[in-house]
């Protein structure tokens, strides 16, 4: 808000005059760099940078500024390029630059005040009407907060400003800024970059350190948008600037510290990140790798051996090389003496050689004084005239091309390389009338030929001889459309001591068989790992859930595949199949041995008065109930199904039937012992109860025809009474054929319980009544309890309490009616007599 206000008064100040000239008011006395020129090109750069001193008085602190090498070669090639122009007779021919460079001291004060001095004359009594600015053309600045003021206190002169190495988003902003170029790609591309980089090395977990000003909010704003996307997670955001007090730049520290991130990405200048990594080396944190904007990854001062105990191995992207002809010479031709007058050349060669040029001066005690016979030539191995790897210097040398290709066509009215010919108008200072951008429509630095729009190269600090490097491990290449491609050498990369780059996560992938829970309050990089519930399997580390097992198929015991269920059927030959088999053969055995008793003794009294034949029915339809039970064991298919339901309901209606009928001749043989009942002899005899038998199991017959005709039992793969199993059972098909199934069974059952029971009061020696009287209990009772316990029974207990069911009944009319029969016949022969079977008490 300040620099606005003080910009806004300014402009107020510099335009209010009676007259329609412009009247200066004041000057800010700033050195500077000048040539004179035909037109006038303005330069601002940080040579001086703002440092804050040790020194602190009612703790406000006291600001140095020291002399910043790079910078003073950034302002040297733009002096090297514009002599390179002058002297191109086809680039600008009777046209030459001048050119008027400034320093910022790295402060959007400062260079608002540079900014300022440029637009106003160089004569100082002179006026010239409209404001018209002093300069064509700024080429400015190396910070983006600091390029923010030029471009706002020189777009309305429409006068072009070109950064060399303003990356900040918020300058490609037309509506705002639209006289502001750059030969730098805006951080657009390096959020890209460096969210891609982390994306490469599956790092998820990260810090980020940003400068308080527009470059590194902006910076780390861009950067957080790219890397959400590809779902990582910022453990904390720092904030730190060259003026800040210690405590502040303890507060970040102690934030890194207690972090468990493995991953810091520092997106701030050189300047404003110094006071940072001087108290991390000295809380002697290390074990992080560092990511670093191409501000600090190649700047000199982090670039010593000291601070690579702890950043060394950092990576981070620049702008790519290039190396400039005839530029070393130029540079070696730097002299103080040449004109003692001109600015920032003694402070760099104090810097440089070690003494002042000459003793007026105020301090003679901080430097030796020169005798004038030094030489750059014994510093020829220095990195200020390495020129093979210019990078930020190249922007500027760029930027200056940049401007004299716009001059040309605007002189021209055609492109350079052209064709002389004669000036199509003069030059004025309106040059944002010229086309700065290229066929695609975007800022200076894209190549017309087509190459992508912004290329960096990855740079890693290494050490090599005891000297720190910065080695070139890869490039990122991005298009206008968004697609980039990024490649890496990643065995050169080396961290920290020849490690290779450390993982950075807030919580570990979650191995296979578990899957990621969030955590309440927390990124989503910070999860706990949940085992997967059963049936549900993570095959993958990392996964966010699980996948559920096919139907057939469950999970294993680590949750990491399916497995087959367990196919359950009641089997043959596990031990309830085995002994459920041997008791039905054993119940079967038993009724025909009991049926061949019959048939032997059939003449004896006892096997007379118990109806021989219905007898044998009864005992073979007992034979054929005990063999049912071996249709409902093993596995089920469709035709032991159909056999097994209608098996058993067709036999056991004969059974009953036989049973039925056996009643109603006891109850016929008790009519006949009485005087009055004579003609009862002949009621039922062996033709009405063989119809008995026949016309009771029709209707069973018949109820089964139509079951199997409608809706037969069936093969069905039951999972509901295990996850883990398949119960292979026979479903019904028709229930309601079922139930009528039970039902008429049970229907025979009531008639034969209530007619025996009415022949109670038979002789007590003939107890054939009684003996059918509490088989038919029994057989109830077995049935009655069976529909409950049939129903609650899960899987193959069902099949086992139905063949129970099965034999209890079957025993229990087995045992009942003719094992007191069987016992008079084998073991008391000697009561198998009319008489005593006719006998009373």
């Amino acid at each position: 808000i300040s620099i606005s206000l003080m910009a806004l008064v300014y402009l107020c100040v510099l335009c209010m005059n009676t007259g329609f000239g412009c009247e200066l008011r004041g000057n800010f006395d700033m050195p500077s760099l000048f040539k004179e020129g035909d037109i006038m090109i303005g330069g601002i750069f940080p040579v001086f940078n703002k440092d804050v001193s040790s020194i602190r008085v009612k703790k406000i602190a006291k600001y140095l500024c020291r002399f910043d090498l790079r910078a003073f070669r950034w302002a040297q090639m733009m002096i090297f390029a514009i002599e390179e122009v002058n002297t191109d007779p086809a680039l600008l021919p009777n046209i030459s630059l001048g050119y008027r460079i400034l320093n910022s001291c790295s402060s959007p004060t400062n260079t608002l005040r540079a900014a300022l001095t440029l637009a106003r004359s160089q004569n100082e009594k002179e006026t010239f009407s409209g404001c018209s600015p002093a300069v064509s053309a700024v080429i400015a600045e190396a910070g983006s907060s600091q390029s923010l003021a030029v471009a706002g206190i020189l777009g309305p002169f429409q006068v072009p400003v070109v950064s060399y190495f303003s990356t900040c988003a918020c300058l490609s902003n037309r509506a705002k800024y639209p006289t502001f170029f750059r030969t730098i790609p805006s951080d657009y591309f390096q959020a890209k970059a460096l969210a891609a980089l982390v994306k490469h090395f599956g790092w998820e977990w990260i810090g980020a350190i940003q400068s308080d000003n527009d470059y590194g909010r902006n910076g780390v704003l861009a950067f957080k948008e790219e890397v959400t996307k590809f779902g990582i997670c910022i453990a904390f955001v720092g904030t730190v600037l060259r003026t800040y007090p210690q405590e502040k730049i303890l507060k970040v520290v102690e934030m890194i510290k207690q972090s468990t991130v493995k991953v810091i990405l520092a997106f701030t200048p050189e300047g404003d990140f110094s006071p940072l990594m001087r108290e991390v080396v000295k809380h002697n944190i290390t074990g992080i790798q560092w990511l670093a904007s191409e501000a600090w990854i190649t700047a000199p001062q982090p670039s010593t051996p000291e601070m690579y105990r702890a950043f060394g191995g950092a990576l981070g992207f620049v702008v790519q090389k290039m190396n400039i002809p005839n530029l070393n010479p130029f540079l070696m031709n730097i002299n103080p003496y040449r004109d003692p007058s001109e600015p920032f050349v003694k402070d760099f060669w104090e810097i440089m050689v070690g003494c002042k040029p000459s003793s007026n001066v105020s301090d003679t005690g901080a430097a030796k004084i020169c005798t004038g016979n030094e030489t750059l030539m014994d510093y020829t191995q220095d990195v200020f005239f390495n020129v093979s790897q210019l990078r930020v210097a190249y922007n500027v040398y760029k930027a200056v091309y940049a401007i004299a290709h716009a001059l040309h066509q605007l002189a021209f009215c055609r492109p350079a390389g052209g064709k002389n010919v004669k000036p199509c108008l003069n030059v004025t200072y309106h040059l944002q009338r010229v086309n700065f951008r290229n066929r695609f429509g975007d800022d200076v630095f894209f190549d017309e030929n087509g190459n992508p729009p912004a290329s960096y190269d990855v740079i890693n600090w290494q050490l090599r001889n005891g000297q720190v490097q910065h080695v070139t491990l890869g490039h990122f290449t991005s298009t206008k459309h968004g697609e980039y491609t990024l490649s890496i050498q990643e065995d050169r990369i080396v961290w920290r001591t020849g490690q290779m780059v450390p993982a950075s996560v807030c919580s570990n992938a979650c191995p296979a068989g578990t899957r990621k829970a969030q955590i309440k309050g927390k990124p989503v990089c910070c999860f706990d790992c949940v085992p997967c519930a059963e049936g549900s399997i993570a095959n993958s580390t990392g996964a966010t859930e699980c996948t559920a097992c096919p139907q057939d198929y469950w999970s294993n015991e680590r949750k990491d595949g399916c497995i087959p269920k367990t196919v359950e059927f009641l089997a043959y030959h596990e031990p309830m199949g085995v002994a459920l088999t041997a008791v039905a053969l054993l119940g079967a055995s038993l009724s025909l041995l009991t049926m061949i008793v019959f048939i032997h003794y059939r003449e004896t009294p006892v096997i007379k008065a118990s109806n021989s034949e219905l007898s044998c029915f009864l005992l073979f339809s007992l034979f054929l109930c005990f063999l049912c039970p071996l249709t409902f064991i093993g596995k089920p298919t469709v035709w032991t199904c159909m056999l097994r339901h209608t098996a058993f309901g067709v036999t056991f209606a004969l059974c009953i039937s036989c049973v039925l009928g056996k009643t109603i001749v006891v109850v016929t043989a008790f009519k006949v012992v009485h005087p009055n009942n004579k003609p009862a002899v002949g009621q039922f005899g062996p033709i009405q109860q063989r119809i008995i038998v026949c016309s009771c199991t029709l209707v069973q017959v018949i109820i089964c025809i139509l079951w199997l005709k409608l809706n037969p039992p069936f093969p069905d793969r039951v999972f509901k009474y295990n996850s883990k199993k398949i119960v292979l059972e026979c479903n019904t098909g028709s229930e309601v054929a079922f139930y009528a199934v039970l039902g008429y069974i049970g229907i025979l059952s009531v008639i034969c319980l209530v007619l025996a029971f009415l022949a109670r009061k038979l002789p007590d020696n003939f107890n054939e009544a009684k003996c059918i009287t509490f088989s038919m209990l029994i057989f109830c009772a077995v049935w009655i309890t069976f529909i409950p316990a049939y129903i609650s029974s899960p899987g193959k207990f069902t099949v086992a309490v139905e063949i129970f069911a099965i034999l209890s009944s079957a025993f229990g009319l087995l045992i009942s009616i003719f094992a007191p029969k069987c016992y008079i016949i084998l073991v008391k022969p000697e009561k198998n007599t009319r008489k005593h079977v006719m006998g009373k008490k």
